[in-house]
């Protein structure tokens, strides 16, 4: 008698396990690849800051600090990583998901668009968050310096742990992800322009105020707002991704929604491109430009795409509320133009990145309906 005879479901079981194989190699090979890059950019890094550190004793933060140079190894490493990792899975077989059906030139151009894009904020989030975690350091270890060798180890560890961790995002990028990479890169760029800001006051006037001058705050805070802005841009496609998905041609409210997507993108970038100081019209028509596409956005939102979750399109009048209270409180004196600014940047990101992931999770119910029918 066949073990099989015993066990009904012992075939079952083996073709089960027959079938997850290969989703469990491709994992161990993706850990296993972004272990051998971590381990490349601790020796690569690691043999450099040994060479420009030359036995000297280093800050923790400022110019020539061993924070500075993390911050700035890490940043590199982390562009190389997410598009060594990007076309890994593009190329390799077993590393991704199956290949791609043949896509136009249009198809390929908006694909690398966007993996520049997504790979320049990946770079950015590194280099801000080694830049701060060496200002919090040098903050509590006062007067304190570090020799070369030890330094030297700790940048090295620094863009081992950046370049795994990013290789792995990109080798894994998909919306729900990159909802996390948004969110965090618009927290760490904000925090740190309001951090170095020159001026302590800065919010007695405007959130655009800290784009207004030329040192590091100012640099930080336009290059966050553009590069958010190219971002909004590559999650307009993500959003709507679906769309075609299944042999029909996209709605005519798929691609109004992914236009008013990628408008409220270009708008942002452009609020960084021309600061307030500089270009006050065209810097106060765009940002308000960006906000009117999104109230039209979240108010055609229940016709454009019906299939959306209802508590969802609540969810957008609930921040159209808020932000039009917030507006009425700015005008009778009681918040400044800065808590208004606040208040509805983060309703508007908060809004785009939940859009984002609940796309994704309609889009994945709808293919688990199709398969079971």
């Amino acid at each position: 008698m066949r073990a099989s005879d015993t066990h009904p479901d012992a075939d079952g079981d083996a073709g089960l396990l027959a079938a997850e194989r290969p989703a469990l190699l491709r994992a161990s090979s993706v850990e296993s690849v972004a272990l051998g890059v971590g381990t490349l950019a601790f020796v690569l890094v690691g043999v450099v800051a040994l060479i420009v550190f030359g036995g000297r004793h280093l800050s923790i933060s400022g110019a020539g600090s061993i924070g500075e140079f993390a911050a700035v190894a890490g940043g590199i490493v982390a562009l190389l990583a997410y598009a060594g990792g990007r076309l890994a899975a593009w190329r390799i077989p077993w590393f991704g998901s199956a290949p791609a059906r043949a896509r136009s030139r249009m198809d390929v151009a908006v694909e690398v668009f966007d993996t520049v894009a997504i790979a320049v904020a990946h770079a950015i989030v590194v280099l801000l968050l080694w830049a701060v975690l060496g200002f919090v350091l040098a903050r509590s270890f006062q007067d304190a310096f570090v020799f070369s060798f030890p330094g030297s180890l700790l940048v090295a560890t620094a863009a081992a742990v950046s370049a795994y961790y990013v290789f792995l995002s990109a080798a894994k990028m998909n919306p729900l992800l990159l909802s996390t990479v948004l969110a965090v890169f618009l927290v760490l760029g904000a925090l740190t322009s309001m951090i170095t800001a020159s001026d302590p006051h800065w919010w007695k006037q405007n959130l655009s105020a800290l784009g207004m001058t030329d040192d590091i705050s100012g640099m930080t805070f336009n290059l966050t707002v553009i590069v958010a802005g190219v971002l909004v841009t590559a999650i307009a496609r993500y959003a709507t991704a679906s769309s075609g998905t299944d042999g029909r041609a996209p709605a005519r409210g798929e691609l109004r929604v992914r236009t008013a997507l990628i408008v409220i993108g270009v708008l942002l970038a452009c609020v960084g491109l021309f600061p307030v100081n500089e270009f006050l019209l065209v810097h106060n028509t765009v940002a308000t430009g960006m906000v009117i596409v999104f109230c039209a956005l979240v108010i055609g939102l229940r016709w454009l795409l019906p299939a959306l979750p209802r508590a969802f399109v609540v969810l957008g009048w609930a921040f159209l509320a808020v932000i039009a209270l917030v507006a009425v409180l700015f005008a009778i004196g009681d918040y400044n133009l800065t808590a208004v600014e606040l208040v509805a940047a983060v309703l508007i990101f908060s809004w785009i990145i939940v859009f984002l992931r609940i796309t994704t999770a309609t889009t994945a119910d709808a293919a688990a309906r199709s398969l079971s029918r």
